[in-house]
């Protein structure tokens, strides 16, 4: 794996609040060794720890990048559903931010009949052709398009399972990050003091209820995974 510089800032994580954990009775034990204080009732996350595992996981995505490799981004917690999506364009990533559908990936077969149905619809209503449908026809189509664009329209181009997935909570997206276990995918995730880190192949300890902590891990991921895109078209 390369091993980069990636500017990880620890003053900077503070700022993004993080370090702050869940209520210290709400805790995972097996988040232990990532929990470095207690503060008012509350557990704090070892930055230092922070940092190494962000960094690692930095390196992996930019080497996976560098090689034409595909990734999925999942967060549906109300509060990550911008940051997600802001994060998964920018770095030409696929994304779901509403709704993890059962067997979304475990029966692919399943979700590619959604996609080429929901492709079709695109096309119809690009063309016009669910205009010139009866009244009742076009209304139920359109609002099976409607339903396919809020479920799958962040994995609309996806033709095959992705190679790496980057779960943002751990808690709202256990069903996907099951099926990637399932499935023997690489995750990257986001674990709260609440969380099991053993879940993930790769846990990034840190706040998942804050829109400024999402926002910087994120943002450090897409960086490295851009850099990733970016060096495979330098260096054929």
């Amino acid at each position: 794996m390369t091993s980069r510089y990636w500017n990880i800032n620890l003053e900077e994580m503070m700022e993004a609040g993080v370090h702050f954990g869940h209520k210290t009775k709400k805790w995972n034990p097996s988040m232990a060794p990532y929990i470095s204080a207690k503060r008012k009732g509350m557990h704090i996350t070892n930055l230092t720890r922070t940092a190494r595992f962000l960094s690692e996981a930095c390196d992996l995505v930019f080497d996976a990048a560098s090689t034409g490799q595909e990734f999925l981004i999942v967060g549906t917690k109300k509060i990550a559903v911008n940051s997600v999506a802001s994060a998964a364009i920018r770095a030409r990533c696929h994304y779901v931010n509403k709704k993890w559908l059962g067997g979304m990936s475990t029966n692919w077969s399943t979700t590619e009949r959604r996609l080429e149905t929901f492709s079709n619809l695109r096309a119809d209503q690009k063309t016009g052709r669910l205009n010139r449908l009866p009244k009742r026809d076009a209304a139920i189509l359109k609002r099976q398009l409607y339903h396919l664009e809020t479920y799958l329209g962040g994995i609309k181009y996806m033709t095959r399972l992705p190679d790496i997935v980057i779960v943002v909570d751990q808690q709202d997206g256990y069903k996907a990050l099951r099926e990637c276990v399932t499935l023997g995918i690489p995750t990257i995730c986001l674990i709260d003091t609440n969380c099991d880190p053993d879940l993930a192949d790769l846990p990034i300890p840190s706040n998942d209820d804050s829109i400024g902590s999402i926002r910087f891990i994120l943002n450090k991921l897409v960086s490295a995974i851009c850099e990733g895109r970016s060096s495979s078209i330098t260096n054929p």
